[in-house]
């Protein structure tokens, strides 16, 4: 069998579905509304979410529905070991920030974004660059969900893609609009449940309906070598490598993540970041396996769209309630990412932008409520619009990758080391990413002198990735033996190669003139840093609302009184 066709359900059975999932979800948040909200829950519930459900949300929110159909991509494409590419780098991208988290809570712990913390350690220049790249981020990743419910509507029922989109758009908003991050996390937990069972019951459905492992070592012959090699060089560098170098970026400009860090109970971040590692890992490799499967049997997707690969598959060996399920399954996971984009957003608008650049620390609770609800409306009507028009969205994907990419030694070295200073911050980004853009579209020739000097600019950025990740872990002595052996190691095998594979290329170019800029420029400075003083400039802004007088202090956080007091 070389092709499957996709059953479709009627008009009425998906809109019952859809009505059903939908529904469910807003009446499970009406047990958690409040009559008054505060924004500090709205954002971060109180900062007391617990490992249940914190370990939930945060396994939730990555698994988006984008990850069914590359897991299955990537299984189909690279062979045995894609589905370990993409599931095993982006359960990292969880991991690799908890020990950064943990000196991010230390620093400021009544945050409501990261962005707080480097409004605090910096100024507005810096953290506006980090809330400009979440807000982008968040957008995209909202226009990807609602693009991917659209297209499942379509092609298992009679109903238009547009139909789709706005029927998922309009049914997130609806359960997120009032408690805002309190119902995101609420309904992570029970969507992680249903995920769980479904993929518990479908994904081994699907292998086994398919021939089960038999099949599956029979079918070995009719990959490629490199597909059939687990150690394939072409998965490496074309998946492995640049997943890999992306965990640090996602990990630290992913305001999603930074969100539940900020508001899990302090003492269970560990937990809560391994389990949610662990979770991910699990389900999403074993969506890629169903890729691998159909390429043993050598099926083709459907019209010759690989985002059809798992919807083919489900439709042309499982019954229709199982298809039901699958059904429910992508639906689940693409409204608990972009409930959690609603969530962040509104939070970036409220504390980024009105609460500190606007207000300036004279916020009123309720109008950033006010803020946080609008931004929500906004933001879904901005991803029904430009999900309704089926854009390419690569090109903005590619540019939000390289900022992220590029902020990161600037956000982990400002949290770390006391001589970074704003102008460092700000400069070395805005160089990362001209020279990112420079390789990523090869806008100047890769060759001779100049592909030489982006390859050793990559090395160094090979380097620091490796750097950072030992040193979260094991201590700065250990991160930079790691670095030193890294970037050495890159010199020697990078030169005269690297410049073959433009996007790896590209996002090591961004690490490595971030970090090469920010170093030489807080090495010329003067200015040393009081860390202690975050956790003063930091605050909560219903406490401070409720304990301040009626005079100008009203709506400032006790962080913004506290450091007025010490000047």
């Amino acid at each position: 069998m070389n092709s499957l066709s996709l059953h479709q359900f009627s008009t009425s059975t998906v809109l019952l579905l859809m009505f059903a999932f939908y529904g469910g979800t807003y009446l499970l948040t009406l047990g958690i509304r409040k009559k008054k909200e505060d924004a500090d829950a709205f954002m971060v519930s109180n900062h007391r979410v617990g490992f249940g459900i914190g370990a939930a949300s945060m396994t939730a929110t990555w698994i988006w529905a984008a990850s069914f159909y590359a897991a299955a991509t990537s299984g189909y494409t690279y062979g045995v070991s894609g589905p370990i590419h993409y599931g095993l780098w982006g359960a990292l991208m969880i991991l690799f920030i908890y020990p950064f988290g943990r000196r991010f809570r230390k620093l400021a712990p009544n945050a409501h974004t990261l962005g707080e913390l480097i409004h605090a350690r910096h100024g507005s220049s810096s953290q506006l660059i980090l809330a400009f790249s979440n807000v982008l981020g968040s957008i995209i990743s909202l226009m990807v969900n609602f693009t991917a419910a659209g297209a499942l509507v379509s092609v298992l029922s009679p109903l238009s893609f547009q139909a789709g989109v706005i029927i998922a758009g309009i049914g997130v908003l609806l359960y997120t609009l009032w408690s805002g991050f309190r119902a995101s996390v609420l309904t992570d937990f029970a969507q992680l449940v249903a995920l769980m069972a479904i993929a518990v019951v479908i994904i081994p459905a699907v292998f086994f309906a398919m021939g089960g492992p038999s099949e599956l070592v029979a079918g070995l012959d009719n990959l490629t070598p490199e597909q059939a090699n687990f150690f394939s060089v072409d998965a490496i560098l074309n998946q492995g490598a640049p997943f890999f170098v992306a965990v640090l970026a996602y990990a630290i400009g992913n305001q999603t993540i930074s969100q539940r860090l900020f508001a899990v109970n302090e003492e269970h971040i560990k937990p809560t970041f391994i389990t949610a590692t662990v979770g991910y890992g699990a389900i999403v490799i074993g969506l890629g396996m169903i890729g691998l499967m159909a390429l043993t049997l050598g099926i083709q997707p459907l019209d010759g769209d690989m985002n059809n690969l798992i919807p083919q598959m489900v439709s042309g060996y499982l019954p229709p309630v199982f298809i039901a399920l699958f059904f429910v399954l992508v639906i689940g996971s693409l409204s608990s990412t972009a409930d959690s984009d609603l969530s962040a957003l509104s939070a970036i608008m409220m504390a980024d932008v009105y609460g500190k650049n606007i207000a300036r620390g004279k916020a009123d609770p309720k109008r950033m409520l006010l803020v946080g609800r609008l931004t929500m409306i906004i933001a879904t009507a901005v991803g029904i619009v430009f999900a309704s028009f089926s854009l390419d969205i690569l090109v903005m994907l590619v540019f939000v990758g390289a900022l992220w990419g590029a902020i990161v030694f600037p956000v982990i070295a400002s949290c770390f080391w006391n001589r970074v200073t704003n102008a460092a911050f700000t400069t070395s980004v805005l160089v990362a990413m001209v020279t990112f853009c420079i390789a990523r579209f090869e806008l100047l020739p890769m060759s001779g002198l100049t592909a030489l000097a982006f390859e050793g600019l990559a090395s160094i950025g090979g380097g620091i990735i490796i750097a950072l990740m030992v040193f979260g872990f094991l201590g700065r002595a250990a991160g930079l033996i790691a670095g030193v052996l890294a970037m050495l190691a890159m010199l020697v095998f990078a030169t005269n190669f690297l410049r073959d594979y433009t996007v790896l290329l590209a996002s090591l170019t961004a690490y490595g003139t971030s970090t090469l800029v920010c170093v030489v420029m807080s090495l010329m400075s003067r200015q040393r840093f009081d860390f202690d003083t975050i956790a003063q400039r930091v605050g909560d802004y219903d406490d401070a609302m409720s304990s301040s007088g009626a005079g100008s202090d009203t709506g400032k956080t006790a962080g913004d009184r506290l450091a007025s007091a010490s000047r």
